[in-house]
């Protein structure tokens, strides 16, 4: 009796684990395919931390970014449905018993601020990371001592065709947002964003105070300056970085400016109390920009120009990289200097473009995906790209879940026809010997 009651609560307790990892695996594994270059730049921020910044370049960092969230979303699918049991569990054990001891050590030392494990999506401190880790690597340990406790959700004939699945339908949601832009974004600047509101901070609690530094050079002599004392035009813009003066209560928004490249005139208010649009061309590194869409974004400066819309180009690049753009793709319109994190937070694109209207953010380009003649068919006012989409987040919800749920619902649906079939044609054959 007792072993029959220990028997049972071993299996309840494998299966609770076993889902618990599941649900955890595939929502970070999904978070990281949406926004994979989000990943790629947690994944920077680590190697930093272990002084290894300079040791891989970008296209390497993005493979890892890929990858981590295929391995995750698969591993977790496998999970579900109790499928490839020891190779699943042994690489959930892995994986676990290293980012535990990880995840530790950053939150004694702390040289970044969140360990990225859910994106944008939830944010946990290093010591809540941690916690967490320890329970899934408990949950790890549990499902791979008694992973012959896992009951498949499918036959061995249809494992495979879930396996696949899961495979090309993560891989298909990774390649997508890295070409148009993440599915979801829960970043301060998604559409629907109101910027002024993002950076305001309550009533009687002191706010983080932050200090740009501008990096400039003038006859050789590279010299940093702040913006109240921001020199004359014979400087040549370098670089610039936000720095903690004093840290405080942190706003969702807390380190967005445009300062002018030409003369550093900061013209943040100017642009988020403008009642009209504005089309802002995010850049963070023209050095590193695609230039194939020139013409449509010259295009579209025209377009502003004709209408009256505001119009910049916001960049984190130095004097030298805003004239070297000027001239390959003559550009006219004007630049503004931003902080390099905080544009690529804005958009995962680079460029990108933005379309603001009293500082919210009403639409949002990838540079594959930019409004052109045959959608600019008239003014903003009466356009639907230049309106807040209300319906976007749900209808999108919809998609994305149907494509991964319906499928697999199917497949399981085939497989226990089949499997209904192949009993009774059994039976049949039994009863005719």
């Amino acid at each position: 009796m007792e072993n029959r009651q220990l028997h049972t609560i071993i299996g309840f307790w494998a299966a609770v684990c076993r889902f618990l990892l599941a649900g955890v695996f595939i929502f970070s594994g999904f978070v990281k395919a949406i926004d994979p270059l989000g990943t790629q730049y947690k994944i920077q921020d680590y190697l930093e931390a272990f002084g290894w910044g300079t040791l891989f370049p970008a296209i390497i960092l993005l493979l890892m970014a890929v990858v981590q969230a295929i391995v995750e979303f698969c591993l977790g699918v496998y999970l579900l449905f109790g499928i490839r049991k020891k190779v699943t569990t042994f690489c959930v054990l892995v994986i676990l018993s290293i980012m535990t001891p990880l995840t530790l050590w950053l939150s004694f030392t702390n040289p970044i601020s969140d360990c990225g494990c859910f994106g944008d999506a939830v944010v946990l401190t290093n010591w809540e990371t941690f916690a967490k880790n320890v329970l899934l690597l408990i949950a790890a340990v549990s499902v791979f001592k008694w992973q012959g406790r896992i009951k498949p959700l499918v036959t061995a004939r249809f494992d495979w065709l879930i396996s696949l699945y899961a495979f090309l339908y993560i891989l298909g949601m990774t390649f997508y947002c890295l070409y148009d832009l993440p599915v979801f974004d829960f970043r301060p600047y998604h559409i629907g964003a109101d910027i002024r509101k993002g950076m305001e901070v309550p009533d009687g609690v002191k706010p983080t105070v932050y200090e740009t530094h501008f990096i400039l050079q003038k006859d050789g002599v590279e010299k940093e300056f702040s913006l109240d004392d921001y020199p004359d035009s014979t400087w040549t813009f370098v670089d610039s970085k936000t720095v903690v003066k004093e840290r405080g209560y942190e706003p969702p928004i807390s380190d967005f400016f445009m300062t002018r490249q030409d003369d550093g005139t900061d013209i943040t208010d100017e642009v988020l109390d403008d009642d009209g649009y504005t089309f802002l061309l995010v850049a963070h590194q023209l050095s590193l920009a695609d230039d194939s869409t020139i013409d449509l974004i010259n295009e579209l400066y025209d377009y502003s120009v004709e209408h009256g819309y505001k119009f910049y180009c916001l960049t984190a690049s130095s004097d030298s990289d805003v004239e070297d753009w000027r001239e390959r793709t003559g550009a006219e319109y004007p630049f503004c200097i931003s902080d390099d994190v905080t544009l690529r937070t804005m958009i995962r694109s680079n460029p990108g473009l933005m379309l603001l209207k009293k500082g919210v953010v009403v639409n949002k380009w990838s540079v594959n995906n930019l409004p052109d003649e045959y959608v600019l068919t008239d003014r903003l006012e009466n356009l639907s790209l230049a309106q807040v989409n209300a319906k976007t987040v749900g209808h999108k919800i919809f998609l994305v879940v149907a494509w991964f749920v319906f499928p697999l619902l199917a497949f399981s649906l085939m497989d226990i026809a089949g499997e209904h079939y192949y009993r009774k044609r059994k039976r049949k054959e039994k009863q005719a010997e």
